[in-house]
């Protein structure tokens, strides 16, 4: 079944706005379009439920209702329970919490942890920072050639039983290679350590089957899955209530806030429930039944489908160049739609020139540093990214590569 791109466009105000309408969009990575069903949600709190939630009167209550709402139906979605899905401001504010309470929950022990060279910065300094307090931090590095992270290297940080926690991404932002979640938190889980995924570069691309993946932690942006701009952590029950609370002690004992030491952020939270009224809508249109995590299941093959068939013609056309170096796997299927390349000259004034041709889409480092450095790219020259979604066209594609050609 293909997925029906006209539907999924009019679901997106965005495509009918003349401002952002007037480019092909290929700068997802840094964050998505909202879908309808958010900014409706997002408009109807603040007109009709802006005030303190959960109050004895109507607003407060409907409020309340809906942040709800949102948790318990994103939860049903990646198959945990409605208490392990946690609201934070962002992505790095939550790994920075989180890592905190690693910090007090390994501190004297002898524990080890792994990091990566292939994360983002979120995912990688918090952890880092945890040998100041005297923590084993062991670096699993990506293969200078491919940017991929090999098994076998985290098979031989394992061996000697001291790791405990092994953080690292689903997919890179800039390498895009999709890893291995369910395996590499088999090989953890087998050596007694726990996991930490870094998903916000794979979740735009289907939100998680979590329980399926069987990691301890799962980490994504909401602005980058259609939603407003909030950070999502699944943190499965038995390690959130192992690791020491860093809320109000009073909170310490509801896993959802347990680990959010910051105010909620009310009408965004609530909104977040469009998410998941646009998974539900892409399951009905396109005849996917079963349970909140069935549909889910089905609308992420959907999507991932679309997403390999759009954007294999412009890996194949920057394989075929030789004044660039092309980031990641050139076969579709094994990456997400992020592709980042290395040119022969500064990458920002390229994404200048295509932003006159009709392309939105940037240059830098994205927070990638270590990685790019590890691949033997200079920070201040940078990678040119250009990043698709489900809504991506072929025709913007078509579009990208007229233009690539015309500036390059």
């Amino acid at each position: 079944m293909a997925l029906d791109l006209d539907f999924v466009r009019s679901q997106f105000p965005a495509f009918q706005s003349p401002v952002l309408s007037s480019h092909a969009f290929f700068e997802n990575a840094g964050g998505s379009y909202p879908c309808v069903q958010v900014v409706d949600r997002l408009t109807r709190f603040y007109r009709d439920r802006k005030v303190q939630p959960y109050g004895p009167y109507p607003g407060a209550q409907a409020g309340g209702a809906e942040m709800d709402e949102a948790r318990t139906r994103l939860a049903a979605m990646m198959g945990v329970k409605r208490e392990e899905v946690s609201f934070g401001p962002s992505t790095s504010a939550n790994t920075y919490v989180l890592a905190q309470a690693v910090r007090k929950w390994l501190a004297g022990t002898g524990g080890a942890v792994v990091v990566t060279n292939q994360d983002h910065e979120a995912n990688s300094g918090v952890w880092r920072r945890l040998a100041e307090e005297g923590i084993e931090v062991r670096e699993w590095k990506l293969d200078r050639a491919t940017g991929s992270l090999d098994l076998e290297t985290l098979d031989s940080h394992l061996a000697d039983g001291k790791v405990k926690l092994v953080c690292f991404p689903h997919c890179s932002n800039v390498i895009a290679e999709i890893n291995d979640v369910a395996a590499i938190s088999a090989m953890a889980r087998a050596a007694g350590a726990r996991t930490v995924v870094d998903g916000v570069s794979y979740a735009p691309h289907g939100f998680p089957d979590v329980a399926a993946l069987g990691c301890d932690v799962y980490l994504f942006s909401a602005y980058k899955t259609f939603g407003p701009h909030q950070g999502i952590m699944v943190l499965r029950e038995a390690f959130g209530f192992e690791l020491p609370g860093q809320a109000h002690f009073f909170n310490h004992g509801v896993l959802y806030k347990r680990h959010t030491p910051a105010g909620p952020d009310h009408a965004q939270i609530a909104a977040c429930a469009g998410m998941a009224d646009y998974v539900d809508a892409l399951a009905e249109r396109h005849g996917i039944g079963g349970d909140s995590a069935a549909r889910n299941r089905g609308v992420h093959d959907l999507m991932r489908a679309q997403e390999v068939a759009v954007i294999q013609p412009l890996l194949d056309y920057l394989g075929q160049r030789n004044d660039l170096r092309l980031l990641g796997p050139l076969d579709a299927g094994r990456r997400a739609p992020t592709v980042a390349v290395e040119l022969d000259r500064m990458a920002e004034p390229v994404s200048e020139e295509l932003g006159r041709n009709g392309i939105a889409c940037w240059a830098g480092d994205f927070y990638a540093v270590r990685p790019l450095e590890a691949l033997g790219i200079d920070r201040e020259k940078g990678v040119l990214r250009m990043s698709a979604v489900h809504y991506t066209s072929s025709e913007d594609v078509a579009r990208l590569i007229a233009a690539l050609d015309r500036v390059l």
